[in-house]
């Protein structure tokens, strides 16, 4: 018998458990797209690593010979170590203006070691030939480029024509991305692999290597193998060697599977509260409307065991019945993000699938919203007693509404006028809240706790649509700040080692180049007390326009004659604040270790710096006047023929222009974030919909008897309408502020779990998405208004009246 109730009560709550159920699936769906896309990930990289052998640690250094390499593989817990040459070069290619970049890596012979090499197509180069290499895929496809093309390329200030004989990955180049930069350009930069001995000779690198990867045994330390490889490269100009944790590619790969946990956190708390209150909501009320029913249930022997498992099989049927479709939507779009996944990194394939863990974690999360959100219900349904429940719940006690209590209206049977300020502004009201609108302010006043908890719960689907749309303003608001206040400049040199600044005289003298600002870098080790971070100064004009530092007001900041300037981020790493003292080790040039003061702090989104007056980074290295490179400012009539001037001199070592990186950041970025907020939009618009009609129904169940009586004593249909429409329609203007505050807050959250080193959101959500969360509630009202309509329009006016008090 409970049974066949409980299929009566499930067709007549058929829309409350539509818009539970339209909430559960979304909860389920974020759920299974981004777990299921963080094990793909996950097992994609660690299968790759292990197949191709993806080194441990990683070393570079000016030149060191040959033979060195076998102290290093009898360095204790190195279990393999291979050599290398690694070096920059510059592509040209056929009707393809930009600078191009690449970075060339020699391959072992036979390739039996360790970075080893996926071919995507073709074959390896010749170790006897000197014109073949292979290609990455992700420039490749960039360029429509395949096996038998050719390309020109400057190595070491020598042009050479190479052929493409493959197309290839490699593990450590998951993330390919361009040294100093932040975002993967694969227009603008490549990564390709040569025999060892032309590349060695290309480089002026015969018996020796510039490059060295090591594989650690299981138990082997990687610190004090990491200290024992440095002590043996020191004197080949080294520049310290690394673990995988500062391996750009491995590194980047980290922060998103990092950012995928967070998102399911994130959304799975949010749905799972959503989900819970809309429950609550629905049972509490649909117990407090079945007193009777439980009386009658409880007075033929049923046992308070019994109806309280009724209702909490009510309630597994309500948020089950969102798991399926819940599922079957995280696979589709799971499957859809893992695309999206394959094209920004270069994975040679995807491990993805709907592993049993996460298909139990989404049942586990559908059983708990039922037992969170039935709780108090199930507690009421089970204390009920008989005789209380014969009894109708006492309704409400009669009071004027808080605008009449304090004589900003008066009561409806008052008629007098009074001529006096407060009078006329009572009389303005009267005029304003017709019987109507009083009978509105009334019934929401002496419901506080179900009028709280409904604003509560549109406000909560206005704060998702907020946090859903504030990513894309914020995106604008980094490019407009790095690339617009901080980043001036039309084209920034880099030279294939520090010289003179007098060099900069010849970068001025090219036609077309407007203004020049030189720049000095160099790789450090900054350490404070226990803590240590791996960076470089940057070593700036003291009055440069074209590269700005700014503080947390965006303002230029002035660079200090004496100390540095650090990203704020970077401060809080190392626990300095200005005043403080860090220690510095140069791991260049002469490598010495010197104290600098920390003069103060900056204020970036991307990467963190560490800045200091240019002459002021000379002296603490110990040397003359001499820079990096430059940033440019160009004419744009003259701008193609100075690249052509710029790409002739060898000592450049590569070209970055700010536009081409501007249009690549939007692009990178565009399709992860566009991606993130439409789905986020579409469940967050699940949950709006969900909410406001859950509320719209419950109040029409709970307000059917005053709205049949109403239309007794002659009100038309059309009045009836506009009485339930005022009272959802006050309820979701009420949410929108709390609403706007929560949408700020959740963001604020996502922030400070995104932030890392590699970059900073700032917390910016544009007033258009306030709007946009604004209209999104209010039209989900007006839709629920419509789906109600019907019903409303054909109450049983004698059945309803017929109902007990």
């Amino acid at each position: 018998m409970l049974t066949r109730k409980l299929w009566r009560d499930l067709r007549s709550l058929a829309g409350q458990t539509a818009a539970i159920a339209l909430v559960v699936i979304g909860g389920t769906a974020m759920m299974v797209m981004a777990l299921s896309n963080y094990f793909a990930l996950a097992e994609t990289r660690e299968r790759f690593y292990n197949e191709y052998r993806f080194a441990d640690v990683f070393a570079r250094l000016e030149r060191a010979p040959s033979g060195l390499l076998a102290r290093i593989a009898s360095i204790p817990g190195v279990r393999a170590a291979e050599s290398r040459v690694v070096g920059a070069a510059r592509l040209e290619l056929d009707g393809y203006r930009e600078p191009v970049t690449a970075q060339l890596i020699s391959l072992p012979a036979p390739q039996t070691s360790l970075n080893r090499l996926f071919l995507r197509h073709g074959r390896l180069p010749d170790p006897l030939r000197d014109d073949e290499l292979v290609l990455g895929e992700a420039f490749a496809a960039a360029h429509d480029l395949g096996v038998g093309d050719q390309l020109v390329t400057v190595l070491n200030g020598r042009r050479q024509r190479l052929r493409i004989v493959g197309i290839g990955l490699s593990p450590e180049t998951i993330y390919q991305i361009r040294p100093g930069d932040l975002l993967p350009d694969f227009e603008r930069f490549a990564i390709a692999w040569m025999a060892r001995e032309p590349l060695a000779r290309a480089f002026d690198l015969d018996g020796a290597f510039n490059d060295v990867v090591v594989a650690l045994d299981r138990d082997a330390s990687e610190h004090d193998v990491i200290d024992r490889l440095d002590a043996l490269l020191a004197r080949y100009g080294a520049l310290g060697a690394h673990g995988r944790d500062l391996q750009m590619s491995h590194r980047f790969l980290d922060g998103e599977l990092g950012q995928l946990r967070t998102m399911t956190l994130l959304f799975s708390i949010i749905f799972l509260a959503v989900s819970a209150f809309l429950l609550n909501i629905v049972l509490g009320r649909l117990i407090g409307l079945q007193r009777e029913q439980i009386a009658v249930l409880r007075a033929f022997g049923y046992s308070r065991w019994q109806v309280g498992a009724h209702y909490a099989q009510l309630a597994l049927a309500m948020v089950g019945s969102g798991v399926v479709p819940g599922l079957a939507v995280g696979l589709w779009g799971g499957r859809g993000l893992a695309n999206v996944y394959m094209a920004f990194y270069s994975f040679p394939y995807l491990e993805w699938s709907l592993r049993p863990s996460v298909l139990l974690l989404s049942v586990g999360f559908a059983a708990l919203v039922a037992a969170i959100g039935t709780l108090a219900a199930l507690r009421r349904a089970f204390r009920l007693a008989p005789a209380e429940a014969m009894r109708p719940e006492a309704p409400p006690v009669y009071r004027r509404s808080l605008l009449e209590r304090i004589g900003l209206l008066r009561p409806a049977a008052d008629t007098k006028r009074s001529g006096s300020v407060a009078g006329r502004v009572r009389g303005v009201l009267d005029s304003l809240f017709d019987p109507t609108a009083r009978m509105l302010l009334r019934s929401l006043e002496r419901r506080p706790w179900r009028t709280g908890l409904t604003v509560a719960g549109i406000g909560m689907a206005c704060g998702v649509l907020v946090m859903s749309r504030f990513q894309a303003g914020a995106i604008e608001h980094m490019i407009s700040v790095q690339f617009g206040l901080a980043q001036r400049d039309d084209l920034m040199v880099a030279l294939v080692e520090a010289t003179a600044g007098d060099s900069m005289h010849e970068l001025a003298a090219l036609p077309g180049v407007l203004a020049v600002e030189p720049f000095r870098s160099a790789a450090v080790i900054l350490r404070h007390q226990h803590r240590e971070y791996r960076s470089a100064i940057q070593g700036l004009g003291a009055d440069g326009d074209l590269k700005r530092v700014l503080d947390s007001s965006l303002q230029p900041v002035t660079l200090p004659r004496h100390g540095l300037l650090l990203t704020d981020y970077l401060a809080d790493m190392l626990h300095v604040v200005p005043g403080d003292l860090l220690d510095l080790e140069f791991i260049e040039g002469r490598r010495r270790t010197v104290r600098a003061p920390v003069a103060g702090t900056v204020n970036e989104f991307l990467g963190v710096g560490v800045y200091a007056d240019r002459h002021y980074l000379n002296r603490l290295l110990g040397e003359g006047d001499s820079v990096s490179g430059a940033w440019l400012a160009l004419d744009p009539l003259a701008r193609d023929h100075l690249l052509d001037e710029l790409h002739r001199r060898p000592r450049i070592a590569s070209l970055t222009d700010r536009a081409a990186m501007v249009d690549s950041f939007r692009e990178t970025m565009a399709e992860g974030i566009l991606t993130f907020t439409l789905v986020a939009s579409l469940l967050a618009g699940s949950i709006a919909i969900g909410v406001v009609y859950n509320s719209a129904r419950i109040t029409l169940s709970e307000r059917s008897r005053e709205l049949a009586s109403l239309r007794v004593l002659g009100y038309t249909r059309r009045e009836i309408r506009a009485l339930l429409a005022g009272e959802l329609l006050t309820l979701a203007f009420l949410a929108l502020l709390p609403g706007a505050v929560l949408g700020y807050l959740m963001s604020a959250w996502l922030v400070r779990a995104f932030e890392s080193d590699l970059y900073r959101i700032p917390l910016v959500i544009a007033p258009s998405g306030y709007a946009f969360a604004a209209l999104l509630v209010l039209a989900a009202t007006g839709l629920s208004l419509l789906l109600l309509r019907r019903r409303l329009d054909h109450l049983d006016l004698v059945a309803v009246l017929k109902s007990k008090e």
